[in-house]
């Protein structure tokens, strides 16, 4: 029996990267999934490669109008909400200019926190409405290893993951004390190879070697796979997770299990 076999779920900012292997992992263990994204045509593109049982849709997480409509297009042809994943985030570095605390624009600021916790605040707002009739369900959110500790040059981002890390477990508390089994839970990748790191990689010769060097203080000496993040997120969705709820689940090869992480 697949361990989705079923269920209903959407998630964002899934047209590449983490959000598309969670959908297709979601899909794989018998999930119909709801994948979204600020762009539609990635996000449908994906959607064609995984094939049935996903659906692309628009979804600008920063908008609440956006996103009561999406819960209503939901629940209209499926009938429920079982899984969310709040995945969509940006880190702001596309905007030229400071990301340190002292020199950063505050426009660039509320950009960063605009998405990645606004979006997330709405995104388990208007879930804990929808999973409300069957008082049941699963929100995991995306945090990040820099949401854990201090990164000097992305203030913004590194602010907005740790506020995602504590509004998940207030979730979690305010659910559990609605008496609704609705649980959240949040995880935390560090180095995870996306289309995000290329532009810093670039294109071979020295593609490994750069590689090495930005994974040199990592335990492991590797980046992490969307595959290994999408592997939990399919356990927090899953049946098999139903006593774990305000939990924090870190993917970054063994960083932060010492002392000697470089916060650069």
């Amino acid at each position: 029996m697949p361990r989705l076999a079923g269920k209903i779920a959407l998630v964002t900012g899934a047209a590449q990267g983490i959000g598309a292997a969670i959908v297709r992992a979601f899909v794989d263990e018998g999930a119909i999934v709801w994948l979204t994204d600020l762009a539609i045509e990635p996000a449908e593109r994906e959607a064609a490669l995984v094939g049935h049982g996903a659906t692309a849709a628009t979804l600008d997480v920063r908008d609440e109008a956006a996103w009561i409509a999406t819960y209503a297009r939901i629940l209209d042809r499926d009938g429920r909400i079982d899984i969310v994943v709040n995945n969509a985030g940006i880190t702001g570095f596309d905007t030229p200019g400071a990301h340190d605390p002292e020199n950063a624009a505050l426009d660039d600021w509320r950009a960063v926190h605009a998405t990645n916790l606004d979006g997330v605040f709405l995104g388990c707002k208007h879930a804990i409405r929808a999973m409300r009739p069957e008082r049941r369900g699963s929100i995991i959110n995306m945090s990040s290893r820099s949401g854990l500790v201090g990164i000097p040059g992305a203030a913004a981002y590194a602010s907005s993951k740790a506020a995602v890390r504590n509004h998940s477990k207030s979730v979690a508390l305010w659910c559990a004390q609605q008496g609704l089994n609705i649980r959240c839970n949040s995880v935390y990748p560090a180095a995870i190879m996306t289309p995000i790191w290329d532009a810093m990689l670039g294109d071979e010769p020295g593609r490994d070697a750069r590689m090495a060097r930005l994974v040199a203080d990592t335990p492991l000496r590797r980046f992490g796979t969307v595959d290994e993040v999408a592997a939990i997120t399919v356990y927090l969705a899953s049946d098999e997770s139903t006593y774990t709820t305000g939990a924090e689940f870190v993917i970054d090869g063994g960083l932060l299990a010492g002392s000697a992480a470089s916060p650069g």
